[in-house]
């Protein structure tokens, strides 16, 4: 053997050992603009983790939760990491499926997340899942269209006001429509908007003996405003929007006003993003005026699986992605406008983050205000405000929205979606046994 073919020999064999000392986390994620963008900011984990590789799969919400779900429950084991919502959590730690996010190293600060936050990610007194960016969600509206209109937005409109107003600055020939709401079938999609507006509203998922309610006049009045509010003054086609086709749409100009999560203010607010960057001004969720508005809350979280074979490398991505650090770094490479919102103290107390962000203290307000013990007018058994936290809303819910989806349509009347509705959830819940 000659001194090249050793030498050779010798460093293929210390590559072939580098690889294998290697370890691959596969982090399963939504297709959201912050999601994205921490996909881009991960050579800095890299640097600081050379021997963690990562692999993405980016999925749409619907899509993620359903592949999510059914591989935890399934024990498959595909994901090192998960990116599950304020909902899942308390659900899935209680099943014994997710870790407790017990070392997350000395830096990271758990007690600057936000109370309101923090809370509904906690179980028995541990974290299981970090918050990447949370949310409520608020009214974003065109100022230039309510101007031309004669019209002025409440800093705490109702949706009488809303209504009133989507219809006035609605302009069909031009392409531009009063308002976008979601439409998309999906527990987490329309649902989360119809059920955190029939809030407002006065209606309720169940009664206090878990009876579904769409039987309700509340529901019908909800229901009703929804659909033709959308018929009048919404885009065509919106049976079929969710949170990103609506975004596109009023970052095109398309849509005067649109109420959606809080964590959109920064996307609609970014020049090299949005063609009405500087006309732009917020709200808070709009109300009926019985004491609710109709907003809610929420987190992507990231969470690392019960059975993980690689829980010292996900623990060192999670509290990577979620810190003060992070967000730092976010800052510095995309500006402070960009900060993932709505996790930390930290960031609110920012001179920074408040002079580029005219939306933060309304985000924050409206994060504050949602309480998920008490999120209906009238009594409830349940906790959540845009959805029931309890095993079976993942399917009563999609299944409902289905049925309201289809109403929007015009597939189905409004009275037809309501009595589907009903009878699938009482259906469900007496399977579940909880109606006895």
């Amino acid at each position: 053997m000659t001194l090249r073919t050793f030498l050779l020999g010798a460093c293929s064999a210390l590559a072939f050992a580098g690889m294998a000392s290697a370890e691959t986390l596969t982090i399963a994620t939504v297709n959201n603009g912050d999601m994205i963008r921490m996909q881009k900011l991960t050579d800095d984990f890299k640097t600081k983790n050379p021997g963690i590789d990562l692999e993405w799969v980016t999925l749409e919400e619907n899509v993620l939760r359903q592949k999510v779900t059914t591989d935890i429950a399934t024990k498959g084991g595909q994901y090192d990491v998960l990116t599950i919502g304020t909902y899942e959590v308390p659900i899935w730690a209680k099943q014994g499926w997710l870790l407790p996010l017990d070392n997350l190293g000395a830096n990271y600060d758990v007690d600057d997340l936000l109370p309101a936050i923090r809370s509904g990610l906690t179980t028995d007194g541990k974290l299981y899942a970090a918050p990447f960016y949370g949310e409520s969600s608020m009214v974003m509206y065109r100022k230039d269209l309510f101007d031309a209109a004669g019209l002025k937005m409440p800093d705490a409109p109702t949706w009488d006001f809303v209504a009133e107003a989507a219809r006035k600055i609605t302009n069909k020939d031009k392409e531009i429509y009063g308002i976008c709401l979601r439409g998309k079938a999906g527990w987490g999609e329309n649902m989360a908007f119809l059920t955190a507006m029939s809030n407002s509203f006065g209606a309720r998922w169940f009664d206090e003996s878990w009876k579904p309610q769409f039987d309700q006049p509340e529901w019908k009045e909800t229901l009703d405003f929804y659909v033709k509010l959308m018929k009048d003054a919404g885009p065509p086609g919106a049976s079929s929007n969710g949170f990103n086709e609506n975004l596109a749409l009023f970052q095109t100009g398309k849509c005067g006003m649109w109420i959606d999560a809080t964590v959109a203010a920064s996307f609609v607010s970014n020049p090299k993003e949005s063609t009405v960057a500087d006309k732009v001004g917020f709200a808070l969720a709009p109300d009926k005026g019985l004491g609710k508005r109709g907003s809610w809350l929420w987190a992507w979280n990231l969470a690392i699986p019960a059975g993980s074979q690689k829980i010292e490398a996900a623990e060192k991505f999670v509290a990577w992605a979620t810190s003060k650090d992070y967000t730092n770094l976010v800052a510095e490479k995309e500006g402070w406008l960009n900060a993932p919102p709505g996790t930390r103290t930290s960031l609110y107390a920012s001179a920074d983050y408040q002079k580029a962000a005219p939306f933060a203290k309304m985000t924050l307000d409206s994060i504050n205000s949602a309480d998920p013990t008490k999120p209906t007018v009238k009594p409830v058994p349940y906790v959540g405000v845009q959805f029931v936290a309890i095993p079976e809303f993942q399917g009563i819910g999609t299944a409902v929205g289905q049925q309201f989806s289809a109403a929007l349509a015009g597939q189905i009347s409004v009275d037809q979606a309501l009595k589907s509705a009903q009878q699938l959830a009482t259906r469900e819940m007496t399977k579940a046994g909880y109606i006895k």
